[in-house]
């Protein structure tokens, strides 16, 4: 069977997820929509799939599943849209900025018994599924404590920033289904500061560059998380897990894991540059295991689910950084 993809969105995550598509031997790109007519045209020709109208990629018969990369205000409707076409769903994460709306939406997915997906790619990494797999080795024996540092090497436009639901929605989410994943069970509080160290522009439109999170479970382990929308040095990307019988880390990737040694010390290459080339691996296997639950009929995994309590940590962290307080997650009907 090829699973045959609909492209909704041609900017720069519908771009990484058409190359990880066009690289899937069971895969086929056959349409790419998008607002922007060149932007559509451009990653059509490239790999071979016709430019398409949303509406016609939901009424093609032979058109098995979309991946939705358009903004995130347009995600519940898009996955309600599609999910009631019969369509199987790979939606980029959030699905939408509100909890209630997520909810509505999940609720149309249940009832039609859509197939859908939320790209948290990051579980998908080789480095950071290889730290979950020592977990389940008993490797480190029972975790106690994790540590997730996600910086950026820069940040984004203004007019991305308007639209993103701010660095708790739009970038430390990421981080909360990774401290999921690797602490294998859930939050019972949350803790965060958030300030404006990187650009006054982003204090401006009342969000945040700098945060810290302090993630706790009802057995009372944590996982503390550090993000900045400025790192130097490159995108720096690292997680460590402490646990009763040790330690296991994923360090920073290089495109070049090469050292220099010489008079004048040692010295390795930058890092990635950003996540099109330090996910490259996570989001081919991202495609893949979405395609093999389409082929079997399976709940795909991240869910929907998984993307609503991701949101909602999302949601405590703000609700702790404005009102000055630890939020508990039973403040939120999940």
């Amino acid at each position: 069977m090829t699973v045959r993809f609909g492209l909704l969105g041609a900017g720069r995550i519908g771009k990484v997820h058409a190359k990880a598509i066009a690289a899937n031997p069971v895969a086929k790109l056959a349409a790419v929509a998008d607002a922007v007519g060149k932007a559509a045209s451009d990653l059509a020709s490239a790999y071979g799939a016709q430019v398409c109208t949303i509406e016609a990629i939901e009424k093609a018969g032979d058109i098995d599943a979309v991946v939705i990369c358009t903004p995130t205000d347009t995600h519940a409707d898009l996955i309600e849209r599609f999910a009631r076409a019969g369509k199987a769903i790979f939606c980029e994460k959030p699905i939408d900025l509100d909890i209630g709306r997520v909810k509505t939406c999940l609720t149309v997915v249940k009832e039609t018994k859509a197939t859908l997906m939320v790209g948290f790619n990051r579980r998908f990494d080789p480095h950071f599924a290889a730290v979950r797999k020592a977990i389940d080795d008993g490797a480190v024996g029972k975790v106690e404590m994790v540590q997730i540092v996600s910086r950026d090497p820069g940040a984004p436009p203004a007019e991305y920033i308007t639209r993103s639901g701010g660095i708790f929605k739009d970038m430390t989410i990421h981080d909360f289904d990774m401290a999921r994943f690797l602490l294998g069970e859930e939050a019972a509080t949350v803790t965060a500061q958030a300030s404006v160290l990187v650009d006054k522009k982003i204090g401006k439109l009342g969000d945040y560059d700098s945060a810290s999170v302090i993630i706790t479970t009802r057995d009372g382990r944590h996982c503390a998380i550090s993000n900045s929308r400025r790192a130097t040095y490159g995108y720096d990307q690292r997680i460590e897990v402490h646990g009763s019988k040790g330690m296991v880390a994923a360090e920073n990737q290089r495109p070049v894991a090469i050292e220099i040694a010489n008079g004048n010390g040692y010295t390795r290459p930058p890092l990635h540059d950003f996540f099109m080339t330090r996910y490259t691996e996570a989001y081919a296997n991202e495609i893949a295991s979405f395609i093999e639950a389409v082929e079997k009929g399976r709940k795909a995994h991240p869910s929907g689910e998984d993307g609503l309590i991701a949101l909602a940590m999302a949601e405590a962290a703000l609700r702790s950084v404005r009102e000055g307080r630890t939020v508990k997650m039973s403040e939120f009907d999940l």
